[in-house]
């Protein structure tokens, strides 16, 4: 696994159990889950107009960073979210490294069925 989401990981799992008042994530942790998925929609959501823009300005250097600065808040949140639900990067590492070599129509069609 990655040791930039190793160290995250870590770092959320620490922060979990912290005051609301002292931390961010454990003031995300304290309001609930609904409030997580909210954050994750909203970074979602920014994410996705950042990169509409990046590719409508000719792919200029300030709209470049917008979209790589939204995708961090969206992973970061997206790890928030697992970490409320007992879960970490490494399993979703693992299910991704399981669909290596397997045409993303056949696994598509597998989940469907």
């Amino acid at each position: 696994m990655s040791d930039v989401l190793s160290e995250l990981a870590a770092i959320l799992e620490q922060r979990k159990g912290a005051k609301s008042t002292e931390s961010y994530v454990a003031s995300l942790h304290a309001k609930g889950l609904n409030k997580i998925l909210e954050k994750v929609g909203e970074e979602a959501t920014e994410t996705i107009l950042a990169a509409k823009e990046y590719e409508g300005a000719a792919q200029a250097i300030d709209k470049r960073q917008a979209v790589i600065s939204e995708t961090a808040d969206l992973w970061f949140h997206s790890m928030v979210m697992l970490s409320h639900l007992n879960l970490g990067p490494k399993q979703v590492l693992d299910e991704l490294r399981k669909r290596f070599n397997v045409s993303g129509l056949d696994e598509k069609a597998a989940r469907n069925n």
